[in-house]
């Protein structure tokens, strides 16, 4: 038998009913490492997933709470836009994907698991990166420990 190791998800998962508040306005309060914190704009930044679907499964929110896609302002949908096009640069960079998903989830019925701050999803893809494991174990293999992933990808990020 072959053991997956995914230190990360252990204390994440043991926690996440015991936290309080919105995870992305804690993120943006707090230290960059520990909330994997990739690049922080003027209205809007950047994390890791910590429940990513591939290496390098970034989001792109707005520090602003309650910011609902059809209910940003102006400068915070410019902004948001112009970080997912950076983030794809930094993930060009670092992982040579084939190909992106780039979206926004909204609402619970559409796959939102936080539906009171918008947020889109930067996920690298590569031809065959859907594997057994996720078909038939319900599982995702991720080869990176995201703190290394997180490190990576703020020092390829594109200086404007």
């Amino acid at each position: 038998m072959k053991r997956l190791w995914a230190p990360w998800r252990l204390e994440y998962v043991q926690s996440a009913d015991e936290q309080e508040g919105c995870v992305f306005c804690r993120a943006a309060a707090g230290d960059d490492e520990q909330e994997l914190v990739v690049h922080r704009g003027e209205r809007a930044f950047v994390l890791l997933n910590k429940f990513p679907y591939a290496s390098g499964h970034l989001m792109v929110a707005p520090f602003r709470h309650g910011s609902a896609f059809d209910d940003l302002e102006e400068a915070e949908v410019l902004e948001v836009q112009r970080l997912a096009v950076e983030a794809i640069e930094a993930l060009r960079a670092v992982f040579a994907p084939e190909g992106f998903n780039v979206g926004w989830n909204l609402g619970r019925v559409a796959g939102a698991g936080i539906v009171d701050h918008g947020h889109v999803h930067v996920v690298p893809r590569w031809n065959g990166d859907t594997n057994f494991m996720p078909v038939l174990a319900d599982v995702k293999v991720i080869p990176e420990h995201l703190l290394e992933t997180r490190r990576k990808l703020a020092d390829a990020w594109p200086q404007r």
